[in-house]
């Protein structure tokens, strides 16, 4: 193990000295960059172009192209990028993550790949994890960018289709992480090409890459359309949970955050709702909306895991503090909790489109990711982004002095000496930032401070609006700022006049997270630039974490030590060690949550891109489709005939294919048993496709021109491909939901998952050409017909803790009248055509 860190350490060296060495020529070629004017400047940008055109790589260019940059930004911004950043500039070029402290000048390092990547006209997505960084960055980087002749475009929610595309067409685009994925799903549920937005995914730099790829990798990207509605239920269940009592009717698992009925609860719930057997097979959607109304009651706290704003239940990040928009608790649970707050019910969704971060950014040909935090979760980068972390060293010295964590027995003491060190910090005019894990917290030690007269702003998901406001004066000689883990991440805490002569910013924590990334980002917040500061942890034996994972040792330990002064206070490295093993064990377990979203995933994943695939070939084809709509009808055929055989024996059902034929390929008289007789399979089939071929030349016939025969083409395998691949989606969903069952049987989940998707898969397929098939032979073909768009939805991002097997009805699925005309374009009465019993 020793050999394997020297190893690590030894790489490690390596590389910075590799990147120094690369770093040195550039630095070099700065004297013959200060010698050329603006517009010679200028000009190296077509220069650079033409020669990459002529097959000179990125690579080849880089060394001119980063000191072009370099010279640009000192001219335009004023800022002159120092040796660590043009090492980390080059880590990001290579596509891995540039580690570099808080301060330490992200945003300019990025500009020299986003420039030198941008040369190729592939386009750069420049990903930030909010729409006020994305801005922020767009237009002051812009500056620098259009200064040297490239385009830039900002991509946020609130633009057009058409806004959209120029952003992404532009050299360089800037937009959210969510934005790109949402947007992405979005262009493959159109029907037009004219409505597509995106090019191409070709090189992402992702900005505090840990949070995006991390942090947010068990959230997918969903875009979802409305099911059935089921409010009565919802509100009957709480109503029901609210009576029940801890230990006597229910259980909760602290360390798993789980919650069941025990006997008494269960005898309960039969009477309540008039059952023999609650977990009877006929009550199971009467289960689930117990199970989801004990977890909103007893397990959802609000002000921890949502807030309630405006009427709406909102999801509070647990990473940043912030209010996800747009984001829903899955399953029910998140109607389960409205339920519970008494605000309306908004209608339970049905999954159309959905990704994880982890397979879309999987699909750039180039990822790269800058932040200060992320050598913990190095081996997880590698694995599954095959992106290696770089430390790269800070400008100046870091002096910020980390203190070891204090230990309070209770959470009051704890509070009241965090209280205290505020109180006299703030009296000699020391900032301080306080970093809280959660929103509650926040309010509880506002409300402390108030009582002590210690000004202050809170920075949590309730009042997020004003971030960058509060953080350009958390470092004001004075200021105090209680802040969730957002603490103005991406944003600079710059010290105020006189700061430094008290000993610049302290970071006070009020506990530790359970990710040992977020602690160090909030240590970060102070000592930027070998500013001095201190941090400083303060725990309690009740706090989560503790509760959670603490070892007994810990409590052992005080035993030995006979604390009982409830203000007692205990400074030890056992204490820290414990700690971090503590924080360790859950970083491990969130890893396995998140590689067992991705592996799941990975079967949608390949299906996802077949069909997104074709899908786009149909959409972009400008000749005919008949080849791939005939090759389509073969295969039915095929399966039919096949269906229809009994292999012993090799006898055909040839009424059965005979009903087959006239249901599906042509008019019901064309064809009788007499015509099959005495035919092989393969006669039968070769027969079959001779009839379909004559029916689809009649067809053909009718129509005026082939861009008429084209565009029915595509409105009949769009609309099949959709209605199906929604469908499938949504079935693949609930069967995830409800796989992990099998474990009881002995059986793994995930390959039963992977064998059963296949199957369900394979029989979309099927469906599909069966329905085109039908579409095709058996619709009057239309001159004015229309693309419709089947898959619509609301994009969100939904967690995915809850479970549910029930069924969902499609989703915007208009009512037919049985006298309006067949929606499948035949021209007959719906009555008359599929609407017949």
């Amino acid at each position: 193990m020793a050999n394997f860190f020297k190893t690590l350490i030894e790489n490690d060296k390596k590389e910075i000295k590799r990147l120094g060495r690369m770093a040195n020529k550039i630095e070099a070629l700065a004297d013959e960059m200060s010698a050329l004017s603006d517009e010679e400047i200028r000009q190296k940008t077509d220069e650079f172009k033409q020669r990459y055109n002529n097959g000179e790589t990125l690579d080849d260019l880089l060394t001119e192209a980063f000191a072009v940059v370099r010279e640009a930004a000192k001219r335009v911004l004023g800022l002159y990028p120092f040796r660590v950043q043009l090492m980390g500039a080059i880590v990001l070029h290579e596509g891995n993550i540039s580690e570099m402290r808080t301060g330490e000048g992200k945003t300019l390092t990025a500009t020299m790949p986003v420039y030198l990547n941008a040369l190729s006209q592939k386009g750069v997505h420049v990903v930030t994890v909010n729409d006020y960084l994305a801005s922020r960055d767009s237009t002051e980087m812009g500056e620098l960018y259009n200064f040297l002749g490239l385009t830039v475009g900002l991509n946020v929610n609130s633009k057009t289709t058409e806004e959209k595309r120029a952003a992404y067409y532009s050299d360089i685009t800037y937009s959210t992480n969510s934005e790109i994925g949402f947007d992405y799903l979005r262009d493959n549920m159109v029907v037009y090409p004219n409505q597509m937005v995106q090019r191409p995914l070709n090189y992402a730099i992702v900005d505090e890459v840990d949070s995006i790829l991390i942090d947010e990798a068990r959230t997918p990207l969903i875009i979802s359309g409305q099911a059935e509605k089921s409010t009565a239920l919802y509100l009957r269940t709480d109503n029901f949970v609210k009576r029940l009592k801890e230990e006597d009717d229910y259980k909760i698992d602290v360390q798993s955050k789980t919650i069941s009925l025990t006997e008494e609860g269960i005898e309960k719930a039969e009477e309540n709702f008039g059952l023999e057997n609650l977990y009877n097979i006929e009550n199971a959607a009467l289960t689930h909306y117990l199970d989801q109304a004990l977890r909103a009651n007893y397990i959802m706290i609000r002000d921890n895991d949502y807030v309630v704003q405006d009427g709406k239940v909102m999801i509070v990040d647990q990473f940043t503090g912030r209010i996800m928009e747009g984001r829903r608790y899955s399953d029910g649970l998140h109607q389960a909790i409205e339920a519970k707050e008494g605000v309306d019910i908004e209608d339970e969704t049905k999954t159309m489109a959905s990704i994880t971060f982890q397979n879309f950014f999987r699909m750039y040909n180039k990822l790269a990711g800058m932040t200060g935090t992320a050598k913990t979760e190095e081996e997880e980068f590698r694995e599954i982004y095959n992106m290696e972390v770089i430390q790269i060293p800070t400008n100046e010295a870091v002096i910020r002095e980390d203190r070891s964590d204090l230990l309070y027995p209770t959470l009051n003491s704890k509070f009241k000496a965090v209280t205290q060190d505020i109180k006299e910090r703030y009296r000699k005019g020391q900032p301080v930032l306080v970093g809280t894990v959660a929103v509650e917290t926040s309010e509880l030690l506002s409300n402390m401070l108030d009582k002590e007269n210690v000004p202050h702003e809170v920075l949590n998901a309730k009042n997020h609006f004003k971030e960058a406001e509060i953080i350009l004066n958390a470092g004001q000689k004075g200021a105090v700022t209680i802040a969730t883990n957002m603490a103005g991440r991406g944003t600079d805490i710059k010290l105020g006049p006189g700061v430094a002569e008290v000993g610049g910013l302290a970071v006070i924590g009020t506990e530790r997270h359970e990710s040992r990334r977020i602690d160090n980002q909030l240590r970060g917040r102070s000592g930027r630039q070998g500013d001095p500061g201190i941090s400083q942890f303060y725990l309690s034996l009740e706090d989560d974490l503790m509760k959670r994972f603490g070892s007994e040792r810990i409590k052992v330990f005080l035993d030995r030590m006979k604390v009982d002064d409830e203000d007692a206070v205990i400074q030890s490295r056992m204490l820290s060690r414990q700690v971090e093993s503590a924080q360790k064990r859950v970083e491990g377990n969130n890893y396995d949550a998140r590689k067992n979203v991705l592996q799941y995933d990975d079967v949608m994943r390949e299906q996802r891109e077949v069909i997104y695939g074709q899908r786009q070939q149909v959409i972009l084809e400008d000749q005919s489709l008949s080849k791939t709509l005939m090759h389509m009808v073969k295969r039915t055929i095929e399966r039919t005939v096949a269906g229809h055989t009994q292999f012993e024996e090799n006898q055909l059902n040839y009424e059965g294919i005979v009903d087959f034929a006239g249901s599906v390929l042509v008019n019901e008289d064309a064809i009788t048993v007499d015509d099959l007789k005495g035919k092989t399979a393969q006669e039968v089939t070769d027969y079959l496709y001779q009839l379909a071929q004559e029916k689809f030349d009649e067809k053909t016939e009718q129509l005026n021109s082939p861009e008429q025969l084209l565009e029915f083409e595509k409105v009949v395998i769009l609309r099949v491909v959709d209605t199906k691949w929604t469908d499938h989606i949504d079935a693949m969903d609930q069967l995830r939901q409800s796989i992990g069952l099998r474990a009881y049987g002995q059986n793994n989940p995930l390959v039963e998952y992977q064998s059963e998707g296949f199957t369900m898969y394979e029989n979309m397929i099927g469906a599909i050409e069966y329905d085109v098939t039908r579409l095709f032979m058996k619709a009057e073909i239309r001159q004015n017909v229309q693309r419709e768009q089947v898959a619509q939805g609301e994009a969100e991002q939904t967690n995915t803790e809850s479970t549910n097997s029930a069924k969902k009805r499609p989703a915007n699925v208009k009512k037919v009248g049985r006298n309006d005309p067949c929606p499948c374009g035949s021209g007959k009465k719906y009555k008359n055509c599929h609407g017949k019993k």
